[in-house]
This record gives structure tokens, sequence and C-alpha cells, in this order.
């Protein structure tokens, strides 16, 4: 690759300050949870499909491979780009083309934040449902991409569930676009549903048409506390049943996490006792505020005359529902016992106590000193599990040995070892307990019939093979 020439073929396609080098590349962030600096002789920032289209053509033709950015909130360094890989931005495609009030649906460029179309929809009367931690960061086309998840996915499913056309570019530069706004659209193969989730290895996601929901009238929220896991199951199926399909989400925290973040130095103030073995945010959208706060108080009084929760606190006002989230949302408070691993899996929630138990012990064995934090959004099968240590005296928890712990015992159960970060770089080597070796030929026939050449975020999810790897500098 002649970085020079290509670096003028490209100015000639993108406008003024569209083509940023090294030096310039050098000065950004790798990551909005990053401390490290971009590497890549060049970052390209185009305005449009057409300019994609044409950069993704010239990158083609000088065998160049592309790794695109949107707003670098992935944790499993998904984005990582190589001094030897273009960087493909969609940092100005930031327009939110349309909100149809009547369709429900929206138009958006993949540089859109979650929030900002949150925002827009929310000025409409409705709702976009997708809902994560990042959602000032994170963009439209990175959770497409990725297939994210979320705070919501109990009630309204993946990304996945809310994308009704796309609009993708290919490695060769050629245009895909179907920007359908139908739920039912049953016409042979449905190409969308290839780049959802492909990690930006098949094609670029440029636009979207996605899924809005009615705007809810009503938010409950309440913290409760249970005693055992059992109730935690019990509580999950008892609010899903008493709230009448209003449950939004179903977030636990394990006992050692809770403490976390709401002791100093962390803000957040608990709305409980501490001491008990797992708190549950429960929160419930709806359409009439009166009935559903009663019914939703009702639900909670139900549950602890039963013996399901210990104890609760129900939010009063919006900003004490925010400061109950804020609690769930606080996973800053992890980097007090840097170096962390941070892990996103998902199991059956039949298999979930005694998976928990066996891993909380056998961490506890083989690091004494290790901080083990247990969180995520239940609900929907998926957990997050932090362990680090901030004394390096203590000894240093060895990530091979601690990824065995984590990921192997899903193979027996049916977990993943990704519920909604993607595979990437890092979690590539334990491809193999979620997907079979034939699944896997699949995805890489899928791959070599759009990238034969393997430019596009090559080496994320699986490897380059070697043959390829020569094509692609010949």
């Amino acid at each position: 690759m002649n970085v020079s020439a290509l670096a003028e073929t490209l100015r000639h396609i993108v406008s003024d300050g569209g083509v940023l080098t090294a030096a310039q590349i050098g000065e950004r962030s790798a990551g909005v949870f990053r401390n490290d600096r971009l590497k890549a002789p060049l970052l390209v920032r185009p305005r449009s499909v057409a300019e994609i289209s044409a950069v993704l053509r010239a990158c083609h033709q000088a065998r160049a491979p592309v790794v695109t950015h949107g707003g670098l909130t992935g944790l499993v360094h998904g984005a990582d780009a190589g001094t030897d890989e273009i960087i493909l931005s969609l940092e100005r495609l930031r327009v939110i083309e349309e909100i149809n009030p009547v369709d429900r649906t929206a138009v958006v460029q993949a540089g859109v934040t979650v929030q900002a179309l949150q925002e827009a929809a929310e000025a409409e009367g409705l709702m976009f449902p997708l809902d994560l931690g990042a959602r000032g960061s994170a963009t439209i086309g990175g959770t497409i991409a990725t297939n994210a998840g979320g705070n919501r996915v109990v009630r309204y499913g993946m990304m996945r569930d809310m994308v009704l056309g796309l609009e993708a570019v290919p490695a060769d530069g050629t245009v895909l676009s179907n920007l359908s706004r139908l739920i039912k659209n049953n016409t042979g193969y449905d190409l969308r549903q290839l780049f959802i989730g492909s990690e930006g290895t098949l094609g670029v996601v440029t636009r979207a048409t996605v899924r809005l929901r009615e705007r809810p009238a009503s938010r409950d929220v309440a913290m409760a506390a249970v005693q055992d896991f059992g109730g935690l199951v019990k509580l999950l199926k008892h609010a899903d049943h008493a709230l009448g399909g209003r449950l939004s989400a179903f977030e636990v925290m394990w006992q050692a996490h809770y403490d976390l973040v709401t002791q100093p130095p962390a803000t957040s103030i608990s709305p409980l006792a501490r001491g008990y073995p797992y708190y549950v945010l429960v929160e419930a959208l709806g359409a009439d505020p009166e009935r559903d706060s009663e019914s939703f108080l009702s639900a909670l009084d139900s549950a602890h005359r039963q013996g399901i929760i210990a104890d609760a606190a129900v939010a009063q006002s919006r900003a004490d529902g925010d400061a109950m989230w804020a609690i769930r949302d606080d996973v800053g408070q992890l980097g007090r016992f840097a170096p962390v691993r941070v892990f996103d899996i998902s199991l059956p929630l039949s298999a979930t106590e005694r998976y928990v138990e066996k891993l909380s012990s056998d961490v506890r064995t083989r690091w004494p000193h290790a901080h083990c934090s247990i969180f995520g959004h239940l609900g929907d099968g998926n957990l997050h599990v932090a362990v680090g240590t901030a004394d390096a005296a203590a000894g240093r928890v060895e990530t091979d040995a601690l990824c065995e712990m984590v990921y192997q015992p899903l193979a027996a159960i049916g977990g993943s070892v990704s519920a909604e970060h993607g595979i990437g770089l890092e979690k590539k080597p334990w491809l193999h307990i979620s997907r079979s070796p034939d699944e896997v030929a699949i995805m890489r026939a899928i791959k070599e019939a759009l990238d034969p050449l393997y430019l596009l975020n090559p080496g994320k999810i699986f490897d380059v093979p070697a043959a390829r790897r020569r094509e692609a500098t010949t």
C-alpha cells in the first residue's frame, strides 16, 4: 500500500479536512473508555454514502485494509486499527433525515448518536427504546454493527429488533440500499441481517430506518432487596405477570457490586439498607400514570407479602428514578480495582446461580485479594463479571486463567461468550465456546463472498487466512 498515493486519491474524494495524517490521528483517543491513542497512517471522514462508496473502492483497488469507527464505545477491541490500516470515521454522518410520526419510523445516518435520536423521537411524542450508558457517544451505525442490547432488551429486544431497513457498503464500494419502513417484508433473503452484528467485517453501515414506539406516559422505578437467588427468579416472573407486559428493565446487582457503587468515593446513596445478597432495579413503562403507579405499588406489595422481596424503595419522582439508575450505571467505580477485566456473557436463568457460585469460589481460591463484581440485565440472561485487583503486591490476575474460568463452563450450559458487546479481538480465541466449527465455516464463507480479500476490519471475529493475507498485499 502506497500511503502517500492513497492519501492523495482520498483527498480528491472527500472535502477539505476529510483526511487526517498519522500525526493528527495520534492526537485522538482510541476509545471512550481507553487512555491510549489511535494508530493508523490515515483517517478518512466522508460526508455521504457516495463518498464512502468511493473511499472503499479506492481502498479496495489499493488493497488497503479499512477499520470503520463510530462512537468508539466498544469494549472488545473491535475497532482497533493497526499502523497499516485505514480508519474510516463516520463522525460527519450525523443527520436525522426523517422522523415519521405516522409510520413511527426514523431514517438516520450512521453517525447519529443514540441520545440524539432518543431526543428527536421524544420531541415527536415517540420513543427510540434502545438505551445504554454510553448513549451520548454510541452511534446508531455502531449499535447496528454490534447488535447492541442495553437496558430494555427484556421488553423491546436487541438493536436487531429495531432495524427495519438498512443501507450498507461492502468492501468493493457497492451501495446496498433498502431503507424499508415495513415491519413485515418477507421477500427472500433478508440482507440487512448480514450486516447487523457483523462488527464492520462485511460492510460499512451508512444509514438505517429504525422502528420507533409511542412515548410512555408513565415510568415507575423501584430498588428491591432479595434474600436468595430463588427470590430473583420469582420476582422476575411475578413482575412480568403483575405488570401486564409493562416490565422494561430488570437489573440485578450482587452484594459486592452494590456496596461498591453506593459507598464513598461513589456518590450514589443507597435507598435501602446494605447487606442483602441481591439488589434489583425494576422499571415499568406505561400509558396511564395513575393506574400504572397503583399497579406497580400493588405488584411490589404482593411480592413483599409473599416473601419474594425483603424490602423495596419506590421512586417518588423522575429525579428519584434517575438516581436509582445512576447506581446501576456507575460502572466507573470498577476502575478503583484496576487493572480490571470486564466480561459480558449470557446464560440460561436456570443455570445462573450455580455458575456464579462456582466462578466466585474459583476466583477467590486463585486470587484471594481480587475484587469480583457481578451485575447485569438478568431479565434477558445477560451478566457482567468484573475482576480486578488494585494491589499489585497481592498478585496479578492472569488473564488467560480468568478467561478460562469465565468462558469454559458456558459450553456445557448453552451460554454465550458475548451477550451484547461482540467478539472483536478480545473474544476471538473463545468463539468456539458458542459457535461450532460448521457455523464458523459458514461465517467465513459469507465473509469471503462479500470481502474476499479480508480488507474490512481484518482479524476481528476470526483470523485472516494466510493465503488471503498474501493476496491482499499483492
